[in-house]
């Protein structure tokens, strides 16, 4: 299967869109103004979505469907935005791929509704009328500006409580909170000659300010009894300064996740957590830091469930990063003046770190998959537990009482090896459907297979193969 079957393959998404085909001129601009606003796109013609079918155009009609396309995006949509547009033939059937390139200058939208009533952004594998607040931050974009660097003229600097921040600041640097220091990190700016707090210092504020302009910047725990939401054992919100909630909702975590003995070295015994506890402080961590300060109404959520930990956090994925390569040290700061405060106080490393870190850890997981989404306007990463069937007895108090089924995550693994052994041109696709695993662990496993030098792949993703290591 070649590389443009695979992406036929997969379901559509916040990149990924299918129409049989062309749609009416309005939603056909809403798409492209769609992807345009996030992280570009492609957009496939001939291709039926629910089942999933290659249904072809008509060859004769192809040069007058790019005419129409490109017509449609210059006529509706501003600023400009410039299709690239391929004719395939797949199965012997033609159809028309149109992809569009993150844009460069955004908010894109109708021209003849306005960017109030005409900007779209991608939710999932829909259009959305663009909030407010979406275009604001799409402009700050435009100009390289963080909302938590932007003046909050809610009262002045002076009359700002932030004493926790202020200690938390001398314990871990040894050094006082200036007036300078805080212009110098940009948590005070003068604006006609008064010194105002930036949203970021109102963030890592105790004031009454905070919680009046950010009441959403909390984590909400919650410890479930069962597989999916719904009776609680215990819940918590954490609303004090942003620098203390990722250790709250972190201990909040571990009271809810055993440790058990692995084994003795001499007399001394070894224990270890049921999930890779640095690899969850890390990803709450980065929820807090990383989140969108400027979506009201959202609030980052950690859940803990029987089977798996959901860490969700407000705000889409940058489009500059890419979860599912995460040893390449990639590194995007939605937060340009909360980071660096973050990063001198310890509590994040050196950027592009931390996805290193969380798949170092889950290296000494086999038993523990990791996977990512995009639910709406949020990201949520799940640590989750490979093929395990949990209970809550009565008798437990919610102590959760494991049974493993009999499909490990070796014989997974080995399934994989076997797979690629019968054919070296095996597709994701094809692996999720003999190993029952979801695209995300099948990508997950394929990678720790790399990385192990277990498995290599042997020219392009077009047209390569995978070659499975033999080191015996």
């Amino acid at each position: 299967m070649n590389k443009q079957s695979e992406i036929l393959s997969q379901p559509e998404g916040r990149r990924l869109e299918f129409k049989e085909m062309l749609p009416s001129n309005a939603d056909l601009a809403k798409t492209i103004i769609a992807f345009a606003n996030d992280a570009g796109g492609e957009l496939y013609l001939g291709v039926k979505d629910d089942p999933r079918e290659i249904v072809g155009l008509d060859e004769k009609k192809l040069i007058g469907i790019e005419e129409k396309i490109t017509n449609i995006i210059h006529d509706q949509c501003h600023p400009i935005v410039l299709p690239e547009i391929t004719f395939l033939n797949l199965e012997g059937k033609h159809i028309i791929k149109v992809q569009i390139f993150k844009g460069s200058n955004p908010p894109y939208y109708i021209k003849n509704k306005g960017f109030e009533e005409g900007t779209f952004i991608r939710v999932g594998s829909s259009n959305r009328i663009a909030s407010p607040e979406i275009i604001a931050e799409m402009k700050r974009q435009q100009h390289s500006i963080s909302f938590d660097s932007e003046i909050s003229h809610g009262k002045p600097a002076d009359d700002l409580e932030f004493l926790l921040f202020e200690a938390h600041f001398h314990e871990k640097t040894d050094e006082a909170l200036t007036s300078a220091t805080l212009k110098k990190l940009e948590l005070i700016k003068s604006d006609h000659g008064i010194s105002y707090p930036t949203n970021a210092l109102v963030l890592l504020s105790e004031d009454e300010l905070k919680k009046k302009l950010f009441p959403y910047a909390k984590i909400e725990c919650a410890r479930f009894k069962g597989k999916v939401p719904g009776n609680f054992i215990d819940q918590k919100t954490f609303e004090s300064s942003i620098l203390t909630q990722p250790e709250e909702a972190y201990q909040f975590v571990l009271r809810h996740i055993s440790q058990g003995t692995t084994d003795y070295t001499g007399v001394y015994r070894n224990d270890r957590w049921e999930y890779p506890v640095i690899a969850i402080r890390e990803a709450i961590r980065n929820a807090v830091i990383h989140r969108d300060y400027s979506l009201d109404g959202m609030d980052i959520k950690v859940a803990v469930f029987d089977d798996k930990i959901e860490i969700t956090s407000p705000g889409k994925l940058p489009p500059s990063v890419d979860f599912s390569d995460m040893l390449s040290g990639q590194s995007s700061i939605r937060n340009k003046i909360l980071a660096p405060v973050f990063k001198r106080l310890g509590i994040i490393e050196q950027w592009g770190n931390g996805l290193k870190l969380i798949a170092d850890e889950l290296k000494k997981f086999p038993e523990i998959g990791f996977e990512w989404k995009e639910p709406g306007m949020g990201f949520r990463v799940v640590f989750f537990k490979y093929n395990v069937e949990s209970e809550v007895s009565p008798q437990s108090e919610g102590k959760t009482v494991e049974k493993t089924v009999e499909k490990t995550v070796e014989k997974t693994v080995e399934e994989i090896l076997d797979q690629i052994k019968i054919n070296p041109n095996v597709t994701i696709k094809e692996l999720q459907m003999k190993t029952g695993l979801s695209r995300r662990g099948v990508e997950w496993n394929i990678a720790k297979l790399k990385l192990e030098g277990k498995i290599e792949r042997i020219g392009p993703d077009k047209g390569g193969y995978w070659k499975v290591i033999d080191n015996q």
